[in-house]
């Protein structure tokens, strides 16, 4: 059995490591952005899964430190949320994967999660956008699909 997580340590070690893959992550957004291809999915431009994982994780550190949030994850279990939340913006940003409009309704009914919640996580979700180097036409792209899908999360 996993144990639950509330919120991660941020250890000197972990602030190391998190420098490490942000340069990683800059240099392969950076050749990505100076090579565009047409064909890309932003998926694909911004690194496939190795990287959108990291976003991720990135993100839901900024979610737990908000004031707003963070307490609907207090005692969750952060790395399966982190692979569910993964996967589901690998469908985002147009790689392998799918999550129907149920499914989603399914899994936020109990949150019921208000307008003001639902804009602080759209805005954390943007900033991490922004920090990982998304061109501001793909974090528009990201932002307007999750916008899209507010009808059902929002109670």
């Amino acid at each position: 059995m996993q144990p639950l997580v509330s919120r991660p340590a941020r250890s000197a070690e972990r602030h190391s490591h998190d420098h490490r893959q942000q340069s990683e992550q800059e240099r392969f957004i950076m050749n990505s952005i100076a090579q565009p291809s047409r064909n890309l999915s932003i998926f694909d431009k911004y690194g496939g899964i190795r990287i959108l994982r990291h976003v991720i994780m990135d993100y839901y550190d900024r979610v737990l430190d908000s004031d707003v949030i963070g307490h609907f994850f207090e005692d969750t279990d952060m790395v399966k949320l982190i692979d569910h939340q993964t996967k589901f913006f690998t469908m985002v940003l147009g790689g392998p994967a799918h999550f129907s409009d149920a499914r989603l309704a399914s899994a936020h009914k109990h949150m019921r999660l208000s307008h003001v919640e639902f804009d602080e996580a759209v805005l954390l979700l943007n900033e991490t956008l922004a920090d990982a180097h998304f061109a501001q036409d793909d974090q528009n792209t990201v932002i307007a699909a999750i916008e899209a899908r507010r009808r059902i999360l929002v109670a």
